[in-house]
């Protein structure tokens, strides 16, 4: 039988910009790799006292963590825009403020 590994529980919270979280994000996905594979490795090689990473490839890193850990908690990012707004009266049909599968389908 295998063992198994801890399992990650952990946080960090950072703020950062959101071109530095969209690039971060799109380098990963270019690369192959999530956010939290990339940060990991990143906390791994700092522990490890190995070279430091290039400042440009930090900032990226910062914003895959703000994206990640981060995002969720800042009411900012969850804020409707006006567009999203009409988009939400048009499929609401009934004008209750709830979307219903069938209006959704409906659409």
């Amino acid at each position: 039988m295998s063992a198994r590994l801890p399992k990650k529980s952990e946080t960090i919270e950072i703020r950062l910009s959101h071109q530095a979280k969209i690039a971060f994000m799109d380098r990963c996905r270019e690369e192959r790799q999530s956010a939290s594979e990339v940060l990991r490795a990143l906390i791994d090689q700092k522990l490890a006292g190995r070279r430091r990473l290039a400042p440009r490839w930090r900032a990226l890193a910062a914003a895959v963590a703000g994206l990640i850990l981060g995002a969720v908690a800042q009411p900012s990012l969850a804020r409707a825009t006006q567009n999203s707004h009409s988009v939400f009266d048009r499929l609401d049909r009934n004008h209750d403020g709830v979307l219903s599968y069938a209006e959704f389908r409906a659409r």
